[in-house]
């Protein structure tokens, strides 16, 4: 049998040298994208070509093994990855064609009692973190962005507060994929993949924190967070335990819905009982009009629940998937797992001369993307009978139609996370991605704090937490065991880390600047976001290096 062995000196006998040729595919991939502003499938798949040549002729891996490394990683690419990120578009499109999806913004635009900066921090926050949690891709920027800016604040105002509320909820991200990836590319068993979501459940929520505090500061300046500093306070908190609370202790896939209901239903309460103050002020100093005196919609308790009923669905469905053992294991026993052909178990061996593997496995049942597609199934049935005599219309045909328009409009998205993951397989397999992380690990104790800056990097050019994850999850965990380091600290480090550089990623700045209607404009936008970003990711590194030490009850080791 045919074996290929990893040797991380394997090009001139140097380690250095060795790394140094393996960065080859990534800068391709950076400057294709930024430097020839080629698109991102494009850029993929011209840096997969060269992690290929990169693993014949510099890593000496045999041709047939290379293309083959490329083939497992596409198709880990489509499923699970592209399946549930097109099921959770499909199944939010499903609230739109269905009308209810108008009912949820009329909700947000009765909350707020009349104060456009808490109506911002429940719009592009709480719900734009539910928009995330389901769909991710953009979808939250583009949408809140338009809500934001139909309360009448300036277009570069809007584009800022979304881009910055779109950062604590990323990396549980998509019923979070970002951190299934990390798990998967970085060789981590499930029990340490929920212990990766539960590590990034301790950073995350200290970003969340304060982040309604900056959205008013961004609409209204200091006085802006005195006047709405009980709502900041009550929302950012909310969240901050209810993501911790999820991500450590129900199922991590569920983190940022159950944190945005609960921020939701927070600040409903506190506004109950609490008025915010200087509207008058605002509304001056923001050249907005007083619209209290105009005929408002009337909304009946049964048009909200039918309004809130989907995310009810996804939380009911999940948890009862996660919900013992006897579930959880029955809807694990439906899967599709087979050994790959040309690099079956046995045939390739890490550095140290262990086998590596390669079995690919699919749970078709137990997964996001097909607990979405029942949940967005029985919401369609509901709509269908609910209908209010034709008021809410749905059909079959819409709910087909939704799904087909869906892959259409992701086709090139997924063409760029199957070649990603392509990307990422042939070299974790050919050993390029190993060798990167061992040259790294000359850095000692230090590279815990360096560590998100990966992640960061990453996000900033692809966009995408799942992507960055997918490039650099094992050149974290071959760093972290190099150094004696938590491998799961280290990939929660890369994703959080991702989480503060999408909103300087050139896609994220050109859907806000459509969004608000300033394109050709996105220089002024990443003007506007890119202080925050370098003080978020500090405020990570810091994190993650104390995690290492002082905080490292914070970052638990699962064997």
């Amino acid at each position: 049998m045919e074996q290929f062995q990893v040797f991380t000196d394997a090009v001139g006998g140097s380690v250095g040298l060795s790394a140094l040729v393996s960065t080859l595919p990534l800068l391709t991939f950076f400057i294709m994208l930024l430097g020839f502003k080629a698109r991102a499938h494009t850029s993929g798949l011209v840096a997969l070509i060269v992690a290929i040549l990169v693993a014949i002729l510099g890593f000496n891996m045999p041709t047939g093994m290379a293309l083959s490394s490329a083939l497992r990683g596409g198709l880990y690419g489509l499923f699970p990855i592209v399946w549930v990120i097109l099921t959770a578009i499909w199944f939010y499109q499903i609230t739109v064609a269905s009308g209810r999806f108008e009912d949820l913004r009329l909700v947000f635009d009765k909350m707020g009692n009349g104060d456009v900066r808490i109506q911002a921090m429940l719009i592009a926050f709480c719900f734009g973190g539910l928009l995330e949690a389901l769909a991710g891709f953009g979808a939250p920027v583009a949408i809140t962005a338009t809500m934001i800016l139909a309360l009448g604040i300036e277009p570069l105002k809007a584009a800022t507060v979304v881009l910055i509320a779109n950062t604590a909820p990323v990396a549980f991200g998509a019923v979070a994929i970002p951190i299934t990836t990390a798990g998967e590319v970085g060789g981590r068993t499930l029990e340490q993949t929920e212990n990766i979501a539960a590590i990034i459940g301790h950073q995350t929520p200290l970003l969340a924190f304060f982040v309604p505090f900056i959205i008013a500061f961004i609409i209204d300046g200091w006085k802006g967070v005195k006047d709405t500093a009980p709502a900041a306070f009550t929302i950012g908190l909310s969240f901050g335990i209810a993501q911790w609370w999820t991500s450590n202790h129900f199922a991590y896939q569920l983190t940022d819905v159950i944190a945005c209901i609960v921020s939701l239903g927070a600040a409903f309460l506190l506004l109950r009982f609490w008025n915010p103050r200087g509207l008058e002020g605002m509304r001056s100093r923001l050249g907005l009009e007083d619209t209290r005196g105009s005929e408002e919609i009337h909304l009946p308790a049964n048009r909200v629940a039918m309004a809130l009923f989907p995310y009810a669905v996804v939380v009911v469905i999940f948890g009862l998937a996660n919900l013992g053992s006897t579930i959880p294991t029955w809807l694990k026993s439906f899967k599709i797992s087979f050994p790959w052909p040309g690099i079956e178990t046995g045939k390739l061996l890490n550095a140290t001369g262990g086998e590596v593997k390669t079995d690919y496995s699919f749970a078709y049942l137990n997964n996001p993307g097909t607990l979405l597609v029942i949940s967005g199934l029985i919401v369609a049935i509901v709509y269908m009978i609910f209908n209010e005599n034709g008021r809410y219309s749905l059909t079959w045909g819409q709910v087909g139609k939704e799904f087909v328009d869906t892959v259409y409009r992701m086709r090139w998205s997924a063409a760029t996370i199957f070649l990603v993951l392509a990307l990422a397989y042939v070299m974790n397999y050919s050993g390029q991605t190993v060798t990167i992380g061992e040259f790294f690990a000359g850095l000692g104790g230090a590279f815990a704090f360096f560590a998100p800056m990966l992640g960061w990097v990453g996000v900033a050019v692809t966009g995408s937490d799942t992507s960055a994850n997918a490039l650099f999850a094992n050149l974290q965990v071959t760093a972290a065991d190099r150094l004696g380091l938590n491998p799961d600290l280290m990939l929660a480090a890369n994703t959080t880390g991702g989480v503060v550089g999408k909103m300087i990623s050139p896609q994220s700045l050109a859907i806000a600047a459509t969004a608000v209607n300033m394109e050709g404009k996105e220089s002024e936008i990443f003007k506007k976001v890119v202080g925050w970003s370098f003080g978020f990711l500090i405020a990570v590194c810091v994190i993650v290096f104390l995690q290492t030490n002082i905080l490292s009850g914070l970052a638990p080791v699962v064997p």
